[in-house]
């Protein structure tokens, strides 16, 4: 990015999107929407210093989505960060409104630009797999709640079966899950018609620990293992990477997993590593291991974690599904 001599910040919200142009400091208010795209661009080569220009934006979910899908179909070059990142970069900021925000993304553009790459758009598979794992997680939490919400009321009442509300729950409760392997079931035809996809879950699925959900995590969250170059980028990515933490000679702590990272992903990898623990007999060993040496229980777990991360991207890497060592040794 270190060519373009101009870079537009822009801030984004459901309905409107705000633009500042950095070198031109003018600023100006679109509609989210196509109609507001086409004349951002127009409004850019207006007022704009240099054709040589790219956009950066941060990734709000679904209405920053919009936007990435439309200059990837244009082959407009674009940059969408983390807002984390552009926080961090900001400093102190006492007022806030969209347009400060565009042109605290749009200085943030400037100078980071050297060290900036181009965004894409990931496949449109690869994005119904993310809004259907999202989807599924939410109705699993609420068909969870109307269980918790039944069982109390089992407690309480002398005939639930007859009861009007346990009735209403079990029938709320019959519904999503009907939902919830609906979209399993779409999932896993997502994964099948990809090749690459069907062969990366199959190892996946190889592993003890790793069952249909983590591995369509894994497949989603790693762009089907293109995003991240080793498994330990991918590690600091779900915040299970132990860090450094020490200063001059009084401040001096032990590694910790810094609490910034995919708390969803890091989650799934928690359950995964206690099922591994249970059923396989190297972690389990290796488990124990980490406890004899004095380490923390949630250390030795996050160890486990970091085993089973490894493993992943040492399958997908090799190709070949995973194998006990131990049931073959002499």
């Amino acid at each position: 990015m270190k060519n373009h001599k101009e870079v537009v910040g822009i801030d984004v919200s459901k309905k409107t999107i705000d633009a500042y142009c950095y070198q031109s400091q003018v600023h100006k208010e679109f509609i989210n929407d196509v109609s507001g795209y086409k004349s951002l661009i127009k409004w850019v080569l207006k007022v704009g210093t240099s054709n040589e220009v790219f956009y950066c934006f941060e990734n709000t979910g679904y209405y920053s989505l919009k936007l990435a899908l439309y200059f990837d179909s244009q082959e407009i070059v674009y940059v969408e960060e983390s807002p984390i990142k552009i926080k961090r970069s900001s400093g102190v900021v006492k007022e806030k409104t969209d347009r400060i925000d565009a042109c605290l993304i749009a200085r943030y553009g400037w100078l980071y630009r050297e060290e900036l790459k181009p965004s894409t758009v990931k496949s449109n598979s690869q994005l119904e797999l993310g809004r259907l794992l999202a989807l599924r997680d939410q109705l699993v939490r609420n068909n969870a709640g109307l269980k918790g919400t039944l069982k109390e009321m089992k407690v309480l009442l002398n005939s639930p079966t007859t009861d009007v509300g346990c009735i209403s729950l079990k029938r709320s409760i019959d519904y999503l899950t009907k939902q919830v392997n609906s979209i399993e079931s779409r999932i896993k035809e997502i994964v099948s018609e990809n090749v690459s996809m069907k062969k990366n879950y199959e190892l996946l699925t190889s592993l003890k620990g790793v069952g249909k959900v983590v591995a369509s995590q894994l497949i989603y969250h790693t762009g089907n293992f293109t995003r991240f170059d080793s498994w330990r980028a991918f590690s600091s990515y779900c915040g299970t990477a132990p860090f450094e933490h020490r200063s001059g000679t009084s401040i001096h702590r032990r590694k910790q997993c810094h609490y910034l990272g995919d708390r969803k992903m890091k989650s799934l990898l928690s359950m995964a590593s206690v099922s591994a623990i249970q059923h396989d007999s190297e972690l389990r060993l290796y488990y124990k291991r980490k406890l004899a040496e004095g380490k923390d229980k949630m250390v030795a777990v996050n160890n486990v974690r970091n085993k089973i991360i490894a493993r992943a991207f040492a399958v997908v890497k090799r190709g070949t599904p995973y194998v006990v060592l131990q049931q073959h040794a002499a």
